[in-house]
């Protein structure tokens, strides 16, 4: 197995692999390799932004997980799509761009994170930006990630947002600007009709560059060590196995669910597990595959009055072609949209000091989030506990690569999110009952009229609650007993390797995770370029 040298070597191109990527390789002076283990991002359904139903149960693009039987959730195994291709999640995401809070990242630097807080982390947020409202205190233009508002509205859309109001809750503008607190549009990855993964926003547009590689379909197994220094990454292509050596540093961005993985298959993490299955002990690192935290979705679903839906446009054929022809003429319309259009973020109650669920809007309905839609005119509105308490684990179940790990979310054990769920429930059917949106309401689909009591609701989010696909904090930053790298990103315990992904959140943002990615692959560059410069 012949090894080729490389300065930095990037094992995962994802939302912050590909930034990783673009930034390292930008002065010339550092060779890059950029290892992706699915394939490149050729499928057309990738691009439009309605295509998000096409990828979500691609075997070719998404890993298609399962967690274990969740006993918070009667036992129900999840699936769990994660991105498995260049862009990775942000491939094949639902597209909202939201930052979070101030008070989560003032919180992460609380925990023993300087240089994390929000002040902090604002101007990367800002300097990412490529948004179509311009340069502002909040936003920015001239950065890579385009951010986009939504053209077509649907008028259903509008309702929601307008019962939000006639409920007693305010209108936001900007979910990103000074408050995050209302209902409004959210605001998505898109340029000119087509997605912005973090591959087209940061890889694509520097792929010529002669110090960067970029290696697809490499499923990389283990790194190796010299006197506890990470030098070496052994991955398969094919039938073959190579190894890659890195003359500075080793850098993990596969993500919540495959970092830690790659870790404990290397020697680092629980030294019980490593030598449980045979594996030496690089460092006893037992916070790997700790703290998974994850937004649980319940689903809240309504017949519709009118024919207004997707449901409605994807039974007629002639409604398929006109939405067809005016994407393909002008980039516009359903197609264009993607499936979220409205959002809000609430208070469950009003001593709560910022809004602490999260809703999101879709004209369309399903059993499941990218099954196929209901025969019926459907909408739906989708609620989340912002920062859950409930903690679970990821944990390697053999020394293959290829094996999926073994997921415990260990969604809803904790007392506060039974609580939230059963009043975000409750707050859906307070905003469904205002006029602007019940003069759209035949009946209540799922839960259904059967289903009131607290007991009631909380067993319906035990049936029936799915993940929001935004799983973090198992290689946690910080400088406790249970955090894996420090506030650089650098893995306790070894040298030359960090990870940076949303594995290293000590706690949930207050929202989708893409835009915190981007700026934690943004900010760990920054800091990866300044080591090298010393």
């Amino acid at each position: 197995m012949p090894v080729e040298n490389f300065d930095y070597v990037i094992i995962g191109a994802g939302s912050a692999g590909c930034v990783l990527a673009n930034r390292l390789s930008a002065n010339g002076r550092y060779q890059v390799l950029l290892l992706e283990a699915g394939p490149r991002d050729r499928y057309p359904w990738i691009h439009i932004p309605i295509g998000y139903a096409k990828t979500m149960f691609h075997p070719r693009y998404n890993w298609r997980y399962y967690t274990e039987p969740d006993p918070g959730l009667h036992h129900r195994q999840i699936y769990w799509p994660r991105g498995k291709v260049l862009g990775g999640s942000s491939a094949i995401n639902g597209l909202i761009f939201i930052r979070g809070q101030p008070q989560d990242y003032d919180n992460w630097a609380a925990m023993g994170n300087a240089g994390w807080s929000w002040n902090d982390v604002l101007p990367y947020f800002v300097s990412l930006e490529n948004n179509e409202r311009g340069a502002s205190e909040w936003h920015g233009d001239a950065g890579p990630q385009a951010v986009s508002d939504i053209g077509q509205v649907n008028p259903l859309a509008e309702a929601f947002i307008e019962a939000c109001t006639e409920a007693g809750y305010s209108r936001n503008l900007d979910f990103n600007g000074a408050s995050q607190d209302g209902a409004g549009y959210y605001q998505l990855i898109t340029r000119r009709g087509f997605r912005c993964s973090s591959a087209n926003a940061y890889l694509k547009p520097v792929r010529h560059r002669s110090n960067l590689a970029v290696v697809t379909e490499a499923l990389a197994g283990r790194i190796e060590f010299t006197n506890g220094r990470a030098n070496t990454v052994e991955f398969r292509r094919g039938h073959n196995t190579r190894k890659v050596s890195a003359r500075r540093e080793i850098i993990l961005a596969a993500g919540a669910v495959q970092s830690p993985q790659l870790l404990q298959l290397s020697g680092i993490g629980d030294a019980k597990v490593l030598t449980e299955y045979g594996l030496p002990v690089v460092t006893n690192c037992p916070g790997v595959g700790q703290n998974l935290q994850d937004h649980l979705q319940v689903r809240v679903i309504h017949h519709c009055t009118q024919p207004l839906t997707t449901n409605d446009d994807l039974k007629s054929i002639w409604r398929q072609v006109g939405m067809g022809l005016r994407y393909a003429l002008s980039r516009s319309g359903p197609l264009a949209v993607g499936i979220n259009q409205a959002g809000a973020f609430l208070k469950t109650a009003k001593t709560a000091p910022t809004p602490d669920i999260q809703f999101s809007f879709a004209a369309l309905s399903s059993d499941l989030p990218g099954s196929s839609l209901h025969d019926f005119s459907g909408f739906t509105s989708s609620v989340c506990q912002l920062r859950p308490e409930s903690r679970g684990q990821v944990a390697i179940r053999s020394t293959d690569p290829s094996d999926s790990p073994a997921i415990h979310p260990n969604y809803l054990m904790a007392n506060l999110d039974q609580r939230i769920a059963i009043e975000g429930l409750n707050i859906a059917r307070q905003i469904a009952a205002q006029p602007a949106l019940a003069q759209y309401i035949i009946s209540e689909y799922v839960p259904g009229e059967g289903v009131q009591s607290d007991d009631e609701l909380l067993d319906f989010a035990r049936r029936t609650g799915v993940t929001m696909f935004h799983p973090v904090g198992t290689c946690k930053m910080g400088n406790d007993t249970e955090s894996v790298v420090d506030r650089y990103l650098r893995v306790h315990g070894v040298e030359g390797l960090r990870v940076v992904d949303c594995s290293i959140m000590p706690t949930l943002v207050s929202g989708n995770t893409h835009a915190a990615a981007v700026m934690i692959a943004e900010k760990g560059s920054d800091m990866i370029l300044a080591d090298a410069e010393r």
